[in-house]
């Protein structure tokens, strides 16, 4: 990041937006999905596209997992993320010893290692943001701009590889 007024820059590349730089839009979801169970079921995608993007915030042990949870999103839904965040849960309640079950996201690929990428198409700093809330425009809208970021996220990650 660069410290000039004029022209601040994310880690990710973006330029900073009404609300400042990713880390601020990163926190002002974190505070608006507490209180909104709806803007909540995007929890996952968030943490993961914003620690991908921004992989000198991320626990390097985790990218891998993050990523490969971010292309079982992009590739199976929102839904199916739920539903398998959902199996997760019951496991480690029935006290587990091994942890995730890594099965359901074997198929996807590794974190390449050539990283981070230096530019993403979609940014958390180009989110809607109406005040200080992103699902002013519904929720729907905001799952659609989250989705944006994690398929611009996947596709910058896979670039690296090639």
């Amino acid at each position: 990041m660069t410290d000039s007024p004029s022209m601040r820059q994310c880690d990710c590349g973006a330029s900073a937006g009404p609300l400042g730089l990713c880390v601020d839009y990163y926190h002002a979801i974190l505070a608006e999905e507490q209180g909104d169970p709806q803007m909540y079921r995007w929890h996952a995608p968030v943490v993961c596209a914003y620690l991908l993007q921004h992989p000198s915030s991320a626990h390097e042990k985790h990218l891998d997992g993050q990523f490969r949870w971010l292309q079982f999103y992009v590739d199976k839904g929102l839904d199916a993320l739920l539903r398998l965040q959902a199996h997760q849960v019951t496991r480690n309640r029935h006290g587990v010893r091994s942890g995730y079950d890594m099965a359901p996201l074997e198929e996807y690929a590794p974190l390449p290692q050539g990283g981070p990428p230096g530019h993403f198409r979609a940014t958390f700093c180009g989110l809607p943001v109406k005040g200080v809330s992103f699902v002013s425009d519904g929720h729907l809208a905001y799952g659609r701009g989250i989705e944006a970021i994690a398929e611009a996220t996947v596709e910058s990650w896979r670039s690296v590889q090639t």
